[in-house]
């Protein structure tokens, strides 16, 4: 008897219980195609991030960016104008702060930790080694779609940001130097390096009161094509292009050969003694120099001087390869401090590009590291074409190390001193001074 009132006790619990779980699903009603409102909703928000850059897949925007923008009244504009669009097109705010370039490694020293530095700042490549060495600068990570968009840039400028395998930066301008002639001594830049020696010869008058070729031949920065068109070399590079500074080749049979070629010129008498900038800015100026090897700062004072006899050129070729100029590139890095890299890269990338890099050359002046950009004025377009076939000066420390004794060097070989024999002791003291640099 017990048995059974416990059986129909048992059967009335799950009876109730049943009715309480078809009451507590009955919130989610049908929909006119068997799914529920729940359903319906999710699918309307997967619509309404279709094609919108505010993805799930992307960082979530944020309201803005900062940015240190050197403090250059022409760049200022030209930033002004690109930052506006990259907001019209993403909707994220840009708040500029005018900085010196040269400053902002220091002022994001002391501001980044805190918070108060910038998202992407501004500067040199010369400066990456110590950018690396203090930590300022973000390790770039491209999605696809950026890393395809890196192939429109100047590979050499895009190298010159990377440190030790590590990209860091963006480039936004290159910088170099080219041939200038006067068309009245010289109607068409020569193609070969021989051919401008044979103008050179013609052109130069024992008297000094002509010159067919003048450059600043004491300085490495201007005569890194000659050094080096024979196989010499500042630094060797790594597979990954990084700089090997214990391996150095100017004073290899290349380099040495380069060397001989430029003391050549003063013994020649095609190069006076003691041009420095200002005997061969005047003397060109003057009408009495067929060509010199300048960067485009010297066009507004060249053109004044020379007008329609201005002409410039990539460098000549030497086994039907252009020199390679030195080249200086300056460009965008993302702070190591900011919480919005993925957002910083995109608007670096934004500010480069070809649109962005024509807008940035036609009110700032200066020409960019976005190889797709038209440059139609007659003098600059030389100099960008010039930007093809320029090397990056080494982005390490030690390269400060460099340059007084090259210069020193080639002041010995230009007075008729052994050029193997200086380029040895050049070498050896740079070896000194990078071993003192390491301790």
């Amino acid at each position: 008897m017990l048995k059974g009132k416990s059986f129909w006790l048992t059967a009335l619990l799950m009876l109730v219980l049943s009715m309480f779980l078809v009451a507590c699903g009955g919130d989610d009603e049908a929909t006119d195609d068997g799914g529920t409102d729940t359903d319906s909703e999710q699918t309307d928000t997967e619509g309404e991030d279709a094609g919108d850059d505010s993805s799930s897949d992307l960082p979530e925007k944020p309201e803005s960016l900062k940015v240190w923008v050197n403090d250059e009244e022409q760049q200022l504009n030209a930033y002004d104008e690109i930052f506006a669009r990259f907001t019209d097109e993403h909707g994220i705010e840009i708040e500029v702060t005018p900085y010196s370039m040269l400053d902002q490694t220091e002022g994001l020293s002391l501001d980044g930790p805190s918070g108060q530095g910038p998202d992407l700042f501004f500067q040199p490549h010369d400066r990456m080694g110590d950018i690396h060495l203090q930590g300022l600068a973000a390790e770039l990570e491209f999605t696809e779609e950026q890393q395809a968009k890196l192939e429109g840039y100047n590979q050499e400028a895009l190298n010159a940001f990377n440190y030790e395998g590590i990209q860091y930066g963006i480039p936004a301008v290159v910088e170099t130097y080219a041939l200038f002639y006067n068309k009245s001594l010289v109607p068409e830049a020569p193609q070969t390096m021989d051919e401008l020696m044979t103008i050179a010869r013609d052109l130069t008058d024992d008297s000094g009161s002509q010159y067919g070729f003048i450059m600043e031949a004491l300085n490495l920065y201007f005569v890194y094509p000659f050094l080096t068109s024979e196989g010499g070399y500042i630094f060797g590079q790594n597979d990954d292009g990084g700089y090997d500074a214990s391996d150095i080749g100017l004073n290899n049979e290349g380099a040495v050969a380069g060397a001989e070629t430029i003391q050549s010129w003063f013994d020649e008498g095609l190069i006076p003694q003691g041009a420095d900038a200002d005997v061969i800015n005047g003397l060109f100026m003057d009408g009495s120099v067929g060509m010199v090897v300048n960067g485009p700062w010297a066009i507004p004072d060249y053109e004044a001087a020379l007008g329609d006899d201005l002409g410039i050129a990539t460098l000549p070729e030497v086994d039907g390869e252009v020199l390679n100029s030195f080249s200086g590139n300056k460009g965008w890095l993302v702070s190591y401090y900011t919480e919005n890299q993925y957002w910083a890269t995109e608007l670096a990338l934004f500010a480069t590009n070809a649109d962005s890099s024509e807008t940035y050359y036609n009110v700032a002046g200066e020409l960019p590291g976005h190889t797709a950009v038209e440059i139609e004025d007659e003098f600059m377009s030389a100099i960008f074409d010039q930007t093809q076939y320029a090397h990056p000066m080494p982005n390490i420390p030690e390269m400060s190390k460099v340059w007084e004794p090259v210069g020193d060097a080639l002041t010995f070989i230009s007075q008729g001193e052994d050029p193997q024999e200086v380029l040895d002791e050049a070498v050896e003291l740079i070896k000194e001074d990078i071993a003192l640099m390491e301790q």
